[in-house]
């Protein structure tokens, strides 16, 4: 008993080293690291037992060595079984850790870091400085962890609200800049004296790079107010910006601006040039600047420049225009000049027409053969080829093989002994001769070499005898069909208002104090629309504009129109207005889809004298500048105004006329308002 007592007491102290005797104050430097987590984290440390804080894990652990010290004391062995028994213990002690071990780890409490903390308190001696570096380096593991999910979000947040950002500016801050840049496009502006017969010239190009067509505009000035007289007369040309309508630039001359045609390209140019032309004289200027590049001088100019392939080889188109002969034998001369420098090529070309009437072109036009040709005439329309004007003005055969070139076809049409071959020739005289090309009559100053190419491979739409309208065809020379209708006052204009694809004709005449607007249809010459008004004749060019359903919109100025009911009567909007000029003019919108409803963009007490369209492709918008003249309270001249308008803000706001009840079977009688403002508020334009 004794000896079983001395051993329970030995157990808790130090053991030899021969026996393996368990010491707790080194057991940390002679066991391996398993046990030694095992033996520790069973320990009582700063005079605290683990029970008070740990779950029954942890007693259990404490109670398997309590229980093998009280199995140690009830056993009364004998002396000489003291060593076996002792043996047996040592052999069963690792067993029983590991076994400890194992129910540790269901107590969820503790975790690697708390033994880490705890060795580390063992290796120093159980003091507290162990404890407090554990706790500091859970606080730097919380903080960079807490950094770690602050720097995730973040990668997630500024993506988002980059996104949501990139949406409200498109959402908000575009349209806004589209709203003011359709704002700023809508302008007015005085310039001038409105006077003479003829309207003053206007041409659109961009020359300032902003994608919006620019405006040229002959300018004629006073410069006494009090005592006018033709010798006191400033003529000039000015570009105006189509954007807020400023002055760019302006061009003094001498003579009053006859034309303007832009597009003109040099090699060594990379700026448009734009040419003026007036009485005698012919100059080319910088279209940024509005400086002078070259002049040259002429007599009696008649007509505009025409584009004409490289004649002498130096990359620059050439240009041909028509003057009045200086002896009276002839008619009509054509004079070939350099694009490149003015200089005239060889001497003016004499003809004798033996024609009287309007000057018809001149107008290049190339055969599908790849010849090319002047038509020209006065009252008749004859054509010349090119290769025959220049060898007769500079004695000299063209230096390219295509100007050599002649059309058999066309040379059979000549008569014996003539060098003209007869496009038209009849008892009534021609009044007008144009391309047969969609949008020509919006601007046909242009010097652009593609527009003119597609100008030169048409048909033509010949109007004779002021009552006649014909197309005649190009590959033969033939009239296509003919229609008859009262006389014509302005030149037809082209654009497709069925769906053939071919193009239609937009025509105006005056008789009785009414104006009746027609279209007529291009295929066969047949009636598709008409409609009258209570105006006289204005003689201004209508504008025929492609828009996005395919079919084009027809604008013109007229007055009030006059109704056609059912039963056939006609009624005036205004009953009682007289066949007098009324004072206010109305600018009228037609498109195809509503053939009984016009749109009335805008009403002025101005005259209209000239317009045309400019298309902005950004904006799927076209906008119509006109050239007024605005009568003044004295009798003096009364001011030029040109204004520009932009087609979609006018059609938003824009007045529904009814012109009359439709007959058509199956169609809708009276379309609704809201119907009508939701297929024009959709219409887009585009260039042809």
């Amino acid at each position: 008993m004794a000896a079983a007592l001395s051993r329970a007491l030995k157990l808790p102290g130090k053991k030899g080293s021969e026996l393996g005797e368990y010491d707790p104050l080194t057991q940390a430097d002679s066991e391996d690291e398993s046990e030694e987590d095992d033996l520790v984290l069973n320990y009582p440390r700063n005079g605290l037992g683990r029970d008070s804080c740990l779950g029954a894990g942890s007693s259990k652990m404490r109670g398997g060595r309590s229980g093998r010290h009280v199995v140690a004391k009830d056993e009364a062995q004998e002396d000489e079984e003291e060593d076996e028994e002792e043996d047996e213990w040592r052999e069963r002690l690792p067993n029983k850790s590991r076994q400890d071990r194992e129910d540790g780890k269901g107590v969820q409490y503790w975790s690697h870091r708390d033994s880490g903390r705890d060795r580390a308190g063992d290796d120093r001696g159980g003091s507290g400085g162990g404890s407090g570096l554990g706790v500091h380096s859970a606080e730097e593991e919380e903080k960079r962890m807490r950094m770690k999910h602050a720097i995730r979000s973040a990668f997630f947040l500024v993506p988002l609200v980059c996104a949501m950002l990139l949406v409200l500016l498109c959402a908000f801050l575009i349209p806004c800049r589209k709203g003011e840049l359709e704002k700023k496009l809508q302008w007015e502006r005085a310039l001038g004296v409105a006077g003479g017969v003829n309207p003053p010239p206007l041409a659109l190009w961009d020359v300032d790079g902003d994608s919006v067509e620019d405006v040229f505009l002959g300018v004629t000035e006073w410069t006494n107010d009090t005592h006018p007289s033709q010798g006191n007369k400033i003529f000039s040309t000015v570009a105006l910006s189509a954007v807020s309508g400023l002055v760019l630039w302006r061009r003094v001359m001498h003579e009053t601006v006859k034309y303007i045609q832009c597009g003109l390209q040099f090699s060594g140019q990379p700026t448009p040039v734009v040419l003026i032309i007036g009485k005698s004289v012919i100059m080319a200027v910088n279209g940024t600047t509005g400086n002078n590049l070259w002049s040259v001088s002429l007599k009696n100019i008649v007509s505009q420049a025409v584009l004409l392939p490289d004649l002498q080889g130096d990359s620059v188109p050439d240009l041909l225009i028509a003057t009045l002969p200086a002896d009276e034998a002839s008619d009509l001369s054509l004079t070939l000049i350099s694009g490149l420098t003015g200089a005239k090529l060889g001497n003016p070309v004499p003809f004798n027409l033996t024609g009287q009437g309007r000057l018809i072109g001149p107008l290049l036009h190339e055969t599908p053969q790849g010849a090319y040709y002047i038509l020209f005439g006065l009252g008749n329309v004859e054509a010349i080829s090119v290769r025959d004007v220049y060898i007769k003005a500079t004695s000299k055969m063209p230096l390219t093989q295509a100007l050599r070139r002649k059309d058999p076809g066309w040379e059979g049409l000549k008569k014996t002994n003539s060098s003209f071959i007869n496009i038209y020739r009849g008892a009534e005289s021609a009044e007008f001769l144009l391309p047969l090309v969609a949008g020509l009559g919006n601007n046909q100053n242009s010097l652009d070499a593609v527009t003119n190419l597609n100008s030169s491979k048409s048909d033509w739409v010949l109007v004779y005898g002021s009552t006649k309208l014909s197309v005649l065809r190009q590959k033969d020379i033939r009239k296509e069909w003919t229609y008859s209708s009262a006389e014509l006052h302005c030149q037809p204009v082209p654009g497709h208002f069925n769906d053939d694809r071919v193009l239609d004709l937009f025509i105006q005449h005056a008789a009785n104090g009414t104006m009746k607007a027609e279209i007529v249809d291009g295929a066969n010459g047949q009636h598709l629309w008409s409609a009258e008004f209570v105006c006289p004749g204005l003689k201004l060019e209508s504008s025929a504009i492609s828009t996005s359903t395919g079919q084009s919109a027809f604008i013109f100025w007229a007055s009030d129109p006059i109704r056609v009911q059912r039963n056939g009567t006609k009624t005036t909007v205004a009953p009682g207005v007289a066949a007098a000029q009324p004072l206010i003019r109305k600018l009228f919108l037609l498109h195809p889809a509503y053939p009984t409803i016009l749109l009335e963009l805008t009403s002025t007490t101005d005259t209209a004298v000239t317009s045309a369209v400019s298309y902005h492709e950004r904006q799927k918008d076209a906008f119509y500048i006109s050239v007024s003249s605005r009568p003044s309270p004295v009798s003096e001249p009364g001011a030029q105004i040109i204004k520009s308008m932009g087609l979609r803000a006018a059609i938003a706001k824009g007045k529904i006329v009814r012109l009359g009840e439709s007959t058509k079977p199956g169609e809708a009688v009276k379309p609704s308002v809201y119907e009508i403002n939701k297929f024009f508020r959709r219409l887009t334009f585009k260039q042809q």
